[in-house]
């Protein structure tokens, strides 16, 4: 069956497509009054420059191929951040902020969920070049802004800091497979394999790593860090830029995670995530990655976002639509239908001229259409018998 699409991989029907569409459109403007800059890397490049920095799990999901032109090993990209990257650190090589965007498809060997596409559309801002929380600040807002702009605004806003339980893990002495399998157990919520394997860590350390799934929750969360985690000067500079995060975003509904490890090996300070009751999971995600550039040949503090296009255009109501496509007859030599086409293409409506024979149009929808009375061309509402 040649029509059939490989699972996880789907067509964008006219509606759907149209609603991408439009949602591209309106948040690529709103990263552009921001000062955020477009482009648009390529879809295939060598294996080694898509997977900088980024870990096992953006290996595990890019799809592998050979160059028929020079034989090395090249990767469709999975995620476009590494490329941005790129593009800052060795194309632009500018020395002060950078502000860049982007929207395009990536592939996936393997969906994200159930439900998941392997074909998502992604869109995201990064900035580079400052090392501050004003960055944060800035790229959280934005995030925000991007969401509510889509029609789907944030109900809450999980902020997290990867420096936790980075710290926790360099003053315990623990070695690559102990801080794996730690990592493994907080992001699978496995409270009996946390306390099993904990029973043996020295102190107080092993009451540290225990503690963490359950700092969760608002601003008081960060006083009870404070109160409960070991005394260590990494923990209090995180614990410190959050307290700042939340005092300068005061009109958004921000909660915190310090056992929020997503990205944890990409990632090297503050964390976020936009979530939605319309979503099973975080809508928008991002965080600091500082040093992804060095490979590239510039270590840049960076700090940005991204999400799915396609699932945010799934979960948008549909309620506020352009009015109705106009139907109008085969205008032929016919200069004032050819005119007044014209004239209401020029102000943006969609027009669908009938071809000769052809007596309707089954899209787009047609809620209106041009008739002639004495010489002159207007609108007419269509009833929903079609007359």
């Amino acid at each position: 069956m040649n029509w059939l699409l490989p699972e996880h991989v789907a067509d964008a029907l006219p509606s759907e497509a149209t609603q991408i569409e439009c949602l591209r459109r309106k948040l690529l403007d709103l990263f552009h009054v921001h000062g955020y800059e477009l482009v648009k890397p390529p879809l295939l490049e060598h294996l080694d420059s898509l997977l900088t920095g980024s870990g096992q799990d953006l290996k595990l999901r890019t799809f592998k191929l050979v160059d028929q032109l020079s034989g090395r090993t090249l990767g469709v990209r999975a995620d476009i951040t590494p490329q941005v990257a790129r593009i800052d650190a060795h194309l632009l090589n500018r020395q002060g902020v950078t502000r860049l965007c982007y929207c395009e498809s990536v592939l996936h060997t393997l969906p994200a969920s159930l439900t998941a596409s392997r074909e998502p559309i992604q869109l995201g801002a990064e900035l580079y070049g400052h090392a501050g929380v004003a960055a944060d600040r800035e790229v959280i807002r934005l995030m925000a802004d991007a969401v509510s702009a889509a029609g789907v605004g944030a109900t809450r806003i999980d902020l997290g800091h990867v420096g936790v339980f980075r710290a926790l893990v360099t003053a315990a002495g623990l070695n690559a497979d102990q801080e794996g399998a730690l990592l493994q157990l907080l992001q699978g919520k496995d409270a009996a394999g946390l306390r099993d394997l904990c029973g043996t860590l020295s102190e107080p350390f092993a009451s540290a790593f225990l503690r963490l799934p359950d700092l969760y929750g608002g601003v008081e969360t960060l006083t009870t860090a404070t109160r409960t985690l070991p005394a260590m000067t990494e923990i209090s500079s995180a614990l410190q830029t959050l307290r700042q995060l939340h005092a300068s975003l005061p009109d958004l509904s921000l909660s915190f995670d310090l056992a929020d490890l997503r990205g944890y090996h990409y990632h090297n300070g503050v964390v976020f995530a936009a979530y939605h009751r319309a979503f099973s999971s975080a809508m928008a995600l991002g965080g600091r990655y500082d040093g992804v550039g060095q490979a590239f040949g510039r270590a840049r503090p960076a700090t940005g976002f991204s999400l799915d296009l396609r699932e945010l255009a799934r979960a948008v109501d549909g309620g506020e639509h352009a009015p109705m496509a106009i139907l109008a007859p085969y205008a032929g030599e016919n200069d004032a239908l050819t005119g007044a086409i014209a004239d209401l293409r020029r102000r943006g409506e969609v027009v669908v001229e009938l071809l000769p024979g052809e007596t309707g149009c089954e899209g787009p929808a047609c809620g209106r259409r041009l008739v002639e009375d004495q010489g002159r061309w207007f609108i007419q509402a269509i009833n929903r018998n079609g007359s």
